[in-house]
C-alpha cells in the first residue's frame, strides 16, 4: 500500500466522486484516500493525510477550484488534475486553472456525464499517474491539459504523412523556422519562452497537446503577453518572422513549401501517438520541407510523441534541442528523443529563448 499513489477527489457532484473514485480504485497502483464535496472539507482531510495527487472540479461551493488550487500551490505544491467542463462558458476558468498550476485537465460534458466518465476511466487513470510523476519544482504556471486518448493501436506519423524518400538534407537557405513540440507542462514552458522573444525572431510552428477550443484561447493569451504575434494556425497561414503558429486542438498541422514561402496545412486524420495534433506529424513535415533550414525543439511532456519526428529532422540536417530534466515538468518526450539519438543539445528552459534568437542570427 505504501507505494501506491494516494489520491483525494474533490467535487461537489456525488456522481463524479463515485465514478472517478471507482475508476481510480480499480488500478492496483492507486489508492483513493478520500473524497470531499468542497475544498474546505478537503483541507480538513488533508491535515490528517496529504495526498500525492488531487483530482478537483473548478465550480464548487464555499471555495472555487481555482482559489483552492492557488492555495495548495502556495502552501504545499501538489500535483492537481482538474476534471472540468469543456463548455465555452467555463473554458476561461479552465485556462486560469492551468495558469494556477494544474498538471492536466480532463474535460467532461454537462450532459451524459456518467457514461463519459466511465468511458474515460483509462484517461483519468493515466492523468493521475502522469501527475504523480510531475516535477513540482518546475511547475510555475500554465501546465498542459491532457488530451483524451483513444483505445486501439498506437499509430505513427505514417497514418497522416508518408516518410520522406531519398536525400532529405535540403540546401540551407535564408528562409528558416523553428518547430516546437510539447505536452504536459508545455503551456508553462511556451509562455516562458515566447514572452522572451524579440518581435523580429524567426518564424515558429508549435504543437502543444491541447483539446479543441483551448488552443485558440491559449494563443490569444500568449499574443497579449508577447512581442511576437501568436495565433492558432489556419490552413494556408504563412510562417514568417515575428509570428508563432499553434496547431489547433483536434487537428494536425503540416508544414509545406509554397514557392519561396513556408505555409501550414491544418488537416484532420487519426490520432498519432494517441494525440491530435501530433508533434511527430509536424516534425516529419518540417524534416521533409525545411531540412537544414529548421531548428527543432522538444520540451516537457509525457510519452514519446515527437521523439521519432525530431530524429527525422536531425537526420535531414536540422539543428535539434531537448529541454533538460531539471526544468521539465515531465521528462518523457525529451528523454525519448535523446534515447533515439536525435538531439544535438540538451538545455534548460531558460536557455531556450537565447537558442532561438541565436539560431535566427545564424549563430
Amino acid at each position: 500500500m505504501g507505494n501506491k499513489i494516494k489520491v483525494l477527489i474533490v467535487d461537489d457532484s456525488a456522481l463524479v466522486r463515485q465514478v472517478v473514485g471507482q475508476a481510480l480504485a480499480a488500478d492496483d497502483g492507486i489508492e483513493v484516500i478520500g473524497t470531499a464535496s468542497d475544498p474546505l472539507f478537503a483541507l480538513q482531510k488533508m491535515q490528517v493525510q496529504w495526498p500525492d495527487v488531487l483530482v478537483i472540479d473548478i465550480e464548487m461551493p464555499r471555495m472555487d477550484g481555482i482559489t483552492f488550487l492557488k492555495k495548495i500551490m502556495a502552501e504545499r505544491p501538489t500535483p492537481v488534475v482538474v476534471c472540468s467542463s469543456l463548455a465555452e462558458s467555463g473554458a476561461q476558468a479552465t485556462l486560469e486553472a492551468m495558469a494556477a498550476g494544474a498538471i492536466s485537465i480532463i474535460t467532461k460534458p454537462k450532459i451524459g456525464l456518467k457514461s463519459f466518465l466511465e468511458d474515460a476511466s483509462n484517461d483519468i487513470v493515466l492523468a493521475v499517474r502522469g501527475a504523480a510523476r510531475a516535477n513540482m519544482r518546475a511547475v510555475h504556471s500554465a501546465p498542459v491539459p491532457a488530451r483524451r486518448t483513444a483505445d486501439g493501436p498506437k499509430l505513427s506519423a505514417d497514418a497522416v504523412l508518408a516518410p520522406a524518400t531519398g536525400n532529405r538534407a535540403l540546401e540551407r537557405t535564408t528562409d528558416q523556422l523553428v518547430a516546437i513540440g510539447t505536452s504536459t507542462g508545455g503551456t508553462q514552458a511556451l509562455e516562458a519562452v515566447l514572452t522572451r522573444l524579440p518581435a523580429t525572431c524567426v518564424g515558429i510552428v508549435i504543437v502543444q497537446h491541447m483539446p479543441e477550443r483551448f488552443t485558440a484561447m491559449f494563443a490569444e493569451r500568449l499574443d497579449s503577453l508577447c512581442r511576437i504575434e501568436v495565433s492558432e494556425a489556419r490552413n494556408g497561414d504563412r510562417v514568417i518572422p515575428g509570428r508563432a503558429l499553434i496547431a489547433p486542438g483536434g487537428k494536425h498541422m503540416i508544414l509545406k513549401r509554397n514557392g519561396a514561402q513556408y505555409v501550414v496545412d491544418v488537416v484532420d486524420g487519426p490520432l498519432v501517438n494517441r494525440h491530435k495534433p501530433s508533434v511527430d506529424v509536424l516534425f516529419r513535415s518540417v524534416a521533409k520541407c525545411a531540412g537544414k533550414n529548421a531548428l527543432g525543439i522538444i520540451m516537457t511532456g509525457m510519452g514519446d510523441d515527437g521523439a521519432r519526428g525530431l530524429k527525422e529532422m536531425h537526420d535531414a540536417g536540422a539543428r535539434t534541442i531537448a529541454q533538460d530534466e531539471a526544468s521539465s515538468v515531465v521528462f518523457g518526450m525529451p528523454k525519448e528523443a535523446i534515447k533515439l539519438g536525435g538531439v544535438d543539445q540538451v538545455i534548460a528552459l531558460d536557455q531556450v529563448p537565447a537558442a532561438i534568437v541565436g539560431y535566427g542570427r545564424g549563430s
